[in-house]
């Protein structure tokens, strides 16, 4: 019998009657994969099966039902990360762990499973690496527990029976792109493959209370590959950020089912693994020397208040269109305040190259960085200096009006901690220690010396 097929979008799931070049709803080029459609009779024939052998749920009143312990989590060794994941990993639930390749997601896991296996029984499932790898990597993490296993699989259908024993409490799989379901012709990585594998292995863990930590792969522009509807179907995803080759390197919820998502882990890479980072503010300022164009921000990374250096740099420019760069910070936020700085301070900006650089690697998604990057902008062009006993913070209008931060105490108290005197601040915080500050030009003109 002759059966219909469609082309489905891999980044995405839009499906498509004709292959084409480019998917018209994500944009990817060559994403279009061929699956074929089951008779339309045949679905029809399903259809009415699946009515008749459907049964009535059984079902009790809400208010009888007693909740699972939500303290019964397992502690990962690392602080910050468990207030991340609410409290630790909770059993039953499943995380999904994304990151550049050679970020340290595989390091990060080890190092979870060295932790949880000194009490419980952990499995490292891998479908990238062999069993060799993967116990060159324990080795130098110190992962040695006797309770703690690897096995070494593609198939989601061995995976998801396994977990269906019940014997671990937490199982790791690395990763869900590699994995296929023997029922399903596509490749491993595709959207039936990627949905459906994640689907097993979710319901495994359910029925067992086996808590489950899946790593995905992550596109060139850095969103998790493969279908959306994953990240519906896990509890916690997680993204692991920052640069591979150095700097400090952050995890953070974009879905928590259990906690918090503005919580944020700090680590950075040692010899011995990933370490957490106790007091990035005093790690960022460390090498940090007063010179023109460099002011100390007062920002806030998920909840939690950082200090961090924002370096200027001014130059004459060569060309007839001056060169803008930004590492760390929006480069269109950049280009809009130069706007503002210019029009509203009178500071002539177009015949000169700016180059704006958050130190340390952290990447600034804070409305109110705007005033640091403002004063570092005019200190560099005017090769003059803030004094040293200011941090900065604050929104800048288009106006050039200077507006509230949220979370003003928190920037004021790690400023404090951190020995500094005054804050260069909105003037609606009624704070002694915050110098209020309403305008821009006026601002530039007090404290730019």
């Amino acid at each position: 019998m002759k059966r219909s097929s469609v082309f489905v979008c891999q980044q995405c799931g839009n499906t498509y009657k004709k292959w084409v070049g480019q998917c018209s709803n994500c944009g990817t080029w060559n994403s279009l994969v061929e699956q074929v459609l089951e008779n339309t009779n045949d679905k029809k024939t399903a259809i009415s099966k699946a009515e008749l052998s459907g049964k009535k749920l059984d079902f009790v009143k809400l208010k009888t039902i007693v909740p699972s312990d939500a303290k019964a989590r397992l502690l990962t060794g690392f602080k910050e990360l468990d207030r991340v994941l609410g409290g630790g990993i909770l059993m039953g639930s499943v995380s999904l762990l994304a990151g550049q390749p050679g970020i340290g997601k595989s390091t990060l896991l080890m190092q979870i499973c060295a932790k949880i296996a000194e009490g419980h029984d952990v499995l490292y499932i891998s479908g990238e690496e062999s069993a060799g790898q993967v116990k060159l990597r324990a080795e130098r993490l110190g992962a040695n527990s006797e309770r703690l296993n690897f096995a070494a699989s593609t198939s989601s259908n061995d995976i998801a029976k396994t977990i269906e024993m019940g014997e671990f409490d937490l199982v790791i799989v690395d990763s869900i792109q590699t994995l296929a379901l023997s029922e399903i012709s596509s490749a491993p990585g595709t959207v039936s493959q990627v949905t459906n594998s994640g689907n097993l292995i979710i319901r495994a863990a359910k029925a067992t209370d086996t808590a489950v930590v899946i790593v995905g792969h992550v596109t060139k522009e850095g969103t998790l590959a493969g279908p959306k509807v994953l990240e519906h179907l896990v509890d916690v995803v997680l993204n692991f950020e920052g640069d591979r080759y150095g700097g400090f390197k952050t995890v953070r919820a974009v879905k928590n089912r259990f906690g918090s998502t503005n919580e944020v882990a700090i680590f950075e890479m040692v010899d011995t693994g990933l370490k957490e980072v106790e007091n990035p503010s005093a790690a960022l300022l460390a090498e940090r020397t007063n010179t023109d164009g460099s002011v100390i921000l007062a920002t806030l990374n998920g909840n939690r208040p950082i200090l961090v250096e924002i370096q200027a740099l001014a130059v004459k420019t060569n060309y007839g269109y001056p060169k803008r760069t930004a590492s760390g910070f929006d480069l269109n936020r950049l280009n809009l305040l130069i706007a503002v700085l210019e029009r509203r301070t009178k500071l002539k900006l177009s015949d000169k190259d700016i180059f704006v650089n958050v130190v340390g690697g952290m990447k600034l998604a804070d409305a109110a960085a705007d005033l640091a990057v403002c004063m570092a902008i005019a200190s560099a062009s005017a090769g003059r200096k803030l004094g040293e006993e200011y941090v900065v913070f604050g929104e800048v209008g288009l106006g050039g009006e200077i507006r509230s931060a949220f979370r003003a105490d928190q920037r004021i108290a790690e400023a404090k901690k951190l020995g500094f005197s005054h804050a260069i601040g909105p003037a609606t915080i009624k704070d002694k220690f915050v110098i209020p500050s309403k305008d821009l030009r006026e601002t530039l003109i007090r404290f730019v010396k």
